[in-house]
């Protein structure tokens, strides 16, 4: 079983570096510009997620290539995880400014968020089809 990850990382620096710029800027002008109001801490948690997923890309990009899996992760994949380790944090920060973060309540939710990703996975592998390998007469056969 051949389980070969060829996605090169290029496409993810510039998406991750555009990301991180544009999350560490609206996060740096709702910490600097804004008084804090409602809207002030919606810019800051959407930022802080967007830098947080830009920065969390090259990670889940580097530990797909480490552990890869069968089907192996396309570029959907992994755009995906580096967002579920935004999201977690971007709730955690919110959890921790409405004092509700407890190692009990951050577990669970990372918890259920692992969960999630597992589940998906589950579903693309019930899904994949190994590719089909041309014989001598044209035929296409499944290998054994």
């Amino acid at each position: 079983m051949n389980n070969k990850f060829s996605l090169p990382f290029r496409p993810f620096l510039v998406a991750s570096l555009v990301l991180t710029l544009l999350g560490l800027g609206a996060f740096s002008l709702a910490i600097f510009a804004f008084k804090p109001t409602v809207w002030a801490r919606w810019i800051f948690f959407f930022g802080s997620t967007m830098a947080l997923s830009g920065l969390a890309l090259p990670v889940a990009w580097f530990l797909n290539l480490r552990f890869p899996s069968d089907p192996p992760a396309g570029v959907n994949v992994i755009v995906r995880q580096a967002s579920w380790a935004g999201l977690f944090l971007g709730l955690v920060a919110w959890l921790q400014q409405e004092r509700l973060a407890s190692l009990g309540v951050v577990a669970a939710l990372g918890l259920g968020l692992l969960t999630i990703e597992y589940l998906i996975r589950l579903r693309e592998r019930s899904l994949w089809q190994p590719p089909q390998i041309a014989d001598e007469t044209g035929d296409h056969e499944q290998p054994s």
